[in-house]
Parts: structure tokens; C-alpha cells; sequence
């Protein structure tokens, strides 16, 4: 048996130390009070043949003070409870100890290697994390209700980003750097007035993207069609220029020409600019900006000649890659982009198909962009197309009080994420089970986020005046709180929750492909969102079903569920959890079936959504890409590409990816040991089932691959 002591560490059991216990509480009470050596053994044995796999420490102590009182030993339980008590205090004084210590020792994987973004060696990232084990500690023991974390322990749910719930700040965001850039903004005390040209627009973007990533623990999003603006502003500062040094010298055209040619080497350094500064700059959590540039084509805009040719640059670009220290052209790992289909660029003969060319041959080598369907966003978001947040939820549509739509300027409050798959186990199959089980984790899951929400509320616009004060979500007062941007909509906060293939096959014992199975997990579905709309009616806060991608916690789920209820074929066995509504990567389904089955998802969980496939050797296969872009537009709202054969996302090298002295995975070419941003086949044993590359959890991932 393992047991889960009160920090989250698990530890073997040892009945030696429950004996102890016992016996020092024993040896303070007087002899009448006192129990036999027997009855200690047989308090243990009432722990042991419980026969779980897991316990958490709370519940022996429990069970410990329990059989005292049914023995009439009342003045024993009570020593022993004050012995529990001063132990408790002994722990509390010290619970951060081990974890801080091996991470600055670089002992402790499970943090060093949560964030693949984060190099954990670096003293300025250490500070973070150091810090984020306090936060992690005070949440545990004095911050959350201890139902909840117990629950979050128990892995009933999941309450995400504990690492900075210590802190009044929030998950992600859509920037307003329309209003930054026009209306100006102040950072480290200084204004910075609008632009007048477009590379400095980059660079003020870049700068904002800087400071808004240091106040907040998710990601953000910036739609550059903002920038349309400033390319024009430049084109008419060098027209005028060239006009008034040439003008009564040559031609019209010449000076065009001039012209053209001076604004594409604007262009192309902005958006240099925006690429090494994003990818340079370091912000106060020791990473670089989580940040995902938006690229619509609004057929609206003013600025959509000035936005095509900026969309093309960052595509090309990004198509380039930067090099790395070796001099190799490697793949950055932001900014994330996001390239929207509409009915002018989705390779139907439409006016800019040549800029969504590009875009596919940049998916088959850099794996990026992702793609949005104006035209299936539409139809769920109430005629709206906009990006979704750095962390992929998406907002809910919001009026102001004119009447008009508004999602940039907006955030998401925090994330806790339900574990599907327990509760089927534990229903077993019985759906009157199932439901109510489902019932009583909505309102714990409820209970949480409400802890996130009041978390910040009655937080001052002071605690970060670039989001609250200088524009990139309002412009409050100093000293105003930021309640009213809680409320009413205008932020979100997310229910997550991962396992829907799983759950479906506990109770159903199918797929959720199947027609049986499919209808069982509609009605999870909507049963999920029925909640969240119920939750958002009764308070007024943002409440949105969420699904997007939680690789990290498909494994922490699983493996809680494995060792406290066994190997379950098909469900613990395979070491992870399918995310959120998804296929599981081993059901045979082609490309289009999946898209177009998991598409009916998507609608539901508006909160966030996107889907995958794989594609195998994409760089040799762009006519098929092409096509699954085609299907995209008309079929499915936020989809991504995989690939399968052995390739570096870095370098691109797609010969054989070698397995280096140190026994890990590494390209040969540019050495890169990041397993996210590399897929390799199994070609030793034949395996071709799941890449388990984006945990990045280098041993537990060798195991599982010499296992399977």
C-alpha cells in the first residue's frame, strides 16, 4: 500500500510507524487506559485488510482514533489526538523543506519538468518555482477547504496553477493592444505614446506581451490584425519622404517602387522583432512569453491588404525558423500561431488561398499554425470570429453596454478539472450511480472554482497596473478594485475534464464512436454544460465547459487511478487518459471521421476545445494537408496537426531519431532531447501507438515505451 501524506508525496506504507504511535500515546495514560499489544494489532489489521492500494494519512489516523473510542479508551484517543496535533505542527513548520531543497539540488523531476518552457537549472526560474512550492504548500494546509484538497489528492479533480494561487493574479488572456497601441500605455512608470510606424508598433506589442506574462500564470493571445494600422502609417511616412526628396526628378512609379521596397524591409524587421524579442526576452517567471499571435483576415478590415502581407512575413518566417546556438535553423517555441480559414483562404479560389499555401508547408514542417474555421465559429459563437486565449479556452460572447460584442480585453479566472474516468470506475456500470456520483463532484468542482473567483475578488487594479490600469484589460483607477471585471460575464472560469473515451467504456463497454457509446457521452456532455450554464445563471460569473488540451494531467489521473483501483483494462492499463473529448489514439479512424465526430464536442465544451490528427510524413504529403484544411473550413472549428514519422520539430531533420549515451531520445542533427518537439517510431519493436513525448518525464516515459 502507498500512502499520501499531507505535502502530496507518496511513501510505502509501514505499520511500524502506526505501532509507534500508538505505544507513545499508551505510555502517557495511566494503566486502566491503556490497550494491549493485541488490540494494537488488531486497530492495524483494520487498516490492512481495507486493501487499498492508496491511503491518504488523514484517513489511517482516522480509522486509528476511531477503534480507540470503540474500545472505551477516550482519555488514549484524546492523547493520541494531541499527539496527531503536535506532529501536525512539527510539519507545518517545515512542509517545504524536501521540495525546495531538490529542486534547488535538481532532485525534484516532478517540478523541474512540469513546464517544458521553464529551464529549471537557471536561478532565475528557481526563484519561481521556489516560490510556487510555497503557494502550493499554503494552498494545501490553510487556503482550500480540506475537502478539496483532499479531493485534488485523491484525484477527483484537479485544482490547477496551486503554484501561484497565493498570488491575486489570474490564468490567460486576450491582450486589448488595439487600444495600447492606439491610445498609448505606461510601463515601469513611463508613457509610451501611440506609434508612428510599424517596427516600433512590434516593438511596443512585444514589450506589452513582456509585462503582461509577468503578472499572470497562463497564456495570452494578440491579434496582430492591429498592426495593419502602422504598416500603412509607414507606407505614407516613406511616400512622403520619397515624394518630397524625388518627386520632381522621377516617375510616379519609380517612386512607388522606392516606396515598396523600403516598406518590405520595415516589414520583414518588425516582424523579426516580433519573433527574436519573444523568444529572447525573459519575463519574471523564468520563461518566455506564453503568447499566441492571432492571424485573421477580416474581409471588414480596412488594413486587410497591410494584414495579408504581415500574416505572409510571419509565415515565412516561421517557415525560416531562428537559428540556435549551433547555427541550425530550429523551430521557436512561440509565439503559438493560429491562422483563420474563411471563405476568402480556404483553398477554394479565394483571393488569399496563395497566403494559406504557405501556411500548410509551414504546418508540415514547424507543426504551426493551427487552424480556426471562421465558418464554424460563427455558427457557435454568435457570428463572432476571435482568438482563443494562450491556454485555449475560449471566452463567451459579451455585449458592452452600446450594444457591441467585445473579447479582447478579457481573462479567464482559473481552471479545476474533473476526472471522468474514477467516477465510472466506482459506478461500476450502475448509470443511477454514475449520475449521482457525477452530481456530488459538480458541486466539489463547483466549491473549488468558487475558491479560484474569491480568491480575487477585492483584488486593487495596483497589483498589476500594465492589465488593470494602462489598458490590456481595463483602464481602472489606482486603488480601484477589479470586482466588476469578475462578474457579469465579462471574465470566464473554466470546468475542465478529461476521460470521456474512458468513462464511456467503464459504463458502456464501448467506445465513445459507437452509436451506444456516442450517446452515453453526449449525455455527459451536455450534462457538464448544463452546469456550468446553471452556474453562470445563478451568480453572474463566467462559467465555461473546457477541453482543451491537459496532457500532464491525462497521466497524473491515471496513474492516481492505477494505484488505488488496480490495472482496468483499456482504462489504467495504458497509463494515461484520453483528454477531454478526443478519440483515443489507438481506434482506427481516418482524418476526416475524426474531425467530423469530435466536431459535435467542440460545440458543447465552447469554453475551449481543439482537435488532432496525425499525419504521417507531412513535408512529403502537402496535397493531403491541403485537403484537411479544405475540410477544416467546412467541417470543424480548431483543429491541429501531428505527425508520426521520425522528425525534429526544431531542425527538421527527419532521418532516424538516435538514442544517445545518457539512454535518451535525441536528434542527431541539432540535439535537441525535447520530446515535445520531436516524433519518433518505435521502429526497434514495431510499436506505433501513442507518442508520449509531451510530458516530458524522461524515465517514467522510457518504461512505458520498453514496457509497451
Amino acid at each position: 500500500m502507498k500512502v499520501i501524506k499531507r505535502d502530496g508525496t507518496t511513501v510505502s506504507y509501514d505499520r511500524n510507524k502506526i505501532k509507534i504511535a500508538i505505544q507513545k500515546a499508551n505510555a502517557e495514560v495511566e494503566p486502566a487506559e491503556k490497550v494491549t499489544d493485541d488490540t494494537i494489532e488488531y486497530i492495524i489489521n483494520c487498516i490492512e485488510t481495507k486493501n487499498r492500494s492508496r491511503m491518504l494519512v488523514e484517513d489511517i489516523q482516522d480509522i486509528i482514533e476511531q477503534k480507540l473510542m470503540d474500545e472505551k479508551k477516550f482519555v488514549l484517543a484524546k492523547t493520541y489526538i494531541i499527539y496527531r496535533y503536535s506532529r501536525e505542527l512539527v510539519r507545518r513548520a517545515n512542509t517545504t523543506d524536501d521540495s525546495i531543497l531538490s529542486l534547488i539540488q535538481n532532485r525534484n523531476k516532478d517540478v523541474m519538468e512540469e513546464n517544458s518552457n521553464k529551464n529549471a537549472t537557471v536561478a532565475s526560474t528557481q526563484r519561481d518555482l521556489i516560490a510556487g512550492e510555497v503557494s502550493k504548500d499554503l494552498t494545501k494546509r490553510i487556503l482550500l477547504p480540506e475537502k478539496i484538497s483532499k479531493a485534488h489528492e485523491e484525484g477527483v479533480l484537479h485544482f490547477h496553477d496551486a503554484d501561484y494561487f497565493l498570488q491575486p493574479i489570474f490564468n490567460c488572456c486576450l491582450i486589448n493592444i488595439g487600444d495600447m497601441l492606439d491610445n498609448g500605455t505606461v510601463m515601469n512608470g513611463k508613457l509610451i505614446e501611440s506609434p508612428k510606424s510599424f517596427q516600433v508598433a512590434c516593438t511596443v506589442m512585444t514589450q506589452v506581451i513582456a509585462a503582461v506574462a509577468s503578472s499572470q500564470y497562463g497564456g495570452q493571445s494578440v491579434d496582430v490584425r492591429h498592426l495593419g494600422k502602422y504598416l500603412r502609417k509607414s507606407y505614407n511616412k516613406f511616400k512622403t519622404k520619397m515624394t518630397a526628396e524625388f518627386g520632381d526628378r522621377v516617375s510616379e512609379d519609380v517612386i512607388e517602387e522606392l516606396v515598396q521596397e523600403r516598406l518590405r524591409d520595415e516589414l520583414r524587421s518588425g516582424v523579426q522583432t516580433i519573433q527574436y524579442q519573444i523568444n529572447t526576452l525573459m519575463t519574471t517567471n523564468g520563461q518566455s512569453p506564453f503568447v499566441t499571435l492571432f492571424l485573421n483576415l477580416d474581409k471588414d478590415d480596412e488594413y486587410i491588404k497591410e494584414n495579408a502581407m504581415i500574416i505572409e512575413e510571419i509565415l515565412r518566417q516561421r517557415l525560416e525558423g531562428i537559428k540556435n546556438e549551433k547555427g541550425v535553423y530550429v523551430t521557436p517555441a512561440f509565439p503559438k500561431l493560429i491562422y483563420v480559414l474563411d471563405e476568402h483562404n480556404c483553398l477554394k479560389g479565394g483571393e488569399y488561398d496563395y497566403i494559406t499555401e504557405l501556411a500548410v508547408k509551414c504546418s508540415a514542417k514547424r507543426l504551426y499554425p493551427d487552424y480556426i474555421s471562421a465558418k464554424k465559429m460563427r455558427e457557435n459563437y454568435e457570428g463572432n470570429v476571435f482568438s482563443c486565449m494562450g491556454c485555449r479556452s475560449f471566452l463567451t460572447p459579451w455585449k458592452d453596454e452600446n450594444g457591441n460584442y467585445k473579447f479582447e480585453g478579457r481573462f479567464n479566472q482559473g481552471v479545476v478539472s474533473l476526472n471522468l474516468p474514477q467516477i465510472g470506475i466506482l459506478a461500476a456500470g450502475d448509470e443511477e450511480k454514475f449520475w449521482n456520483l457525477l452530481e456530488e463532484r459538480l458541486d466539489l468542482c463547483y466549491e473549488a472554482l468558487m475558491c479560484r473567483h474569491n480568491a480575487l475578488m477585492g483584488t486593487t487594479s495596483d497589483v498589476s497596473p500594465v492589465h488593470w490600469q494602462y489598458g490590456a484589460i481595463a483602464r481602472l483607477e489606482k486603488g480601484e478594485p477589479i470586482d466588476k471585471l469578475l462578474l457579469d460575464g465579462y471574465s470566464t472560469i473554466s470546468l475542465g475534464y478529461i476521460g470521456l473515451y474512458e468513462v464511456t467504456k467503464l459504463m458502456k463497454g464501448c467506445s465513445h464512436t459507437e452509436p451506444n457509446g456516442q450517446d452515453f457521452a453526449l449525455r455527459v456532455m451536455n450534462r457538464l454544460r448544463a452546469a456550468t450554464d446553471k452556474w453562470k445563471a445563478e451568480t453572474g460569473i463566467g462559467f465555461g465547459l473546457y477541453g482543451s488540451p491537459a496532457e500532464s494531467l491525462c497521466y497524473r489521473f491515471a496513474r492516481i487511478d492505477l494505484e488505488r483501483f488496480g490495472s482496468i483494462p483499456d482504462v489504467t492499463d495504458k497509463g494515461y487518459y484520453t483528454n477531454s473529448y478526443h478519440v483515443d489514439v489507438r481506434e482506427s479512424i481516418d482524418a476526416f471521421s475524426k474531425f467530423r465526430f469530435e466536431s459535435q464536442f467542440q460545440k458543447i465544451s465552447s469554453g475551449g476545445a481543439i482537435s488532432y490528427v496525425e499525419i504521417p510524413n507531412m513535408r512529403n504529403n502537402l496535397d493531403a494537408l491541403a485537403e484537411v484544411v479544405r475540410f477544416i473550413y467546412d467541417n470543424i472549428q480548431y483543429a491541429e496537426f501531428n505527425t508520426k514519422s521520425d522528425y525534429c520539430h526544431v531542425c527538421g531533420y527527419d532521418g532516424e531519431i538516435m538514442i544517445n549515451d545518457d539512454n535518451e531520445w535525441e536528434c542527431p542533427q541539432c540535439g535537441n532531447k525535447d520530446h515535445a518537439k520531436m516524433n519518433v517510431t518505435r521502429r526497434t519493436c514495431g510499436y506505433l501507438g501513442e507518442n508520449f513525448w509531451n510530458v516530458g518525464k524522461t524515465k517514467e516515459i522510457k518504461a512505458r515505451v520498453l514496457h509497451l
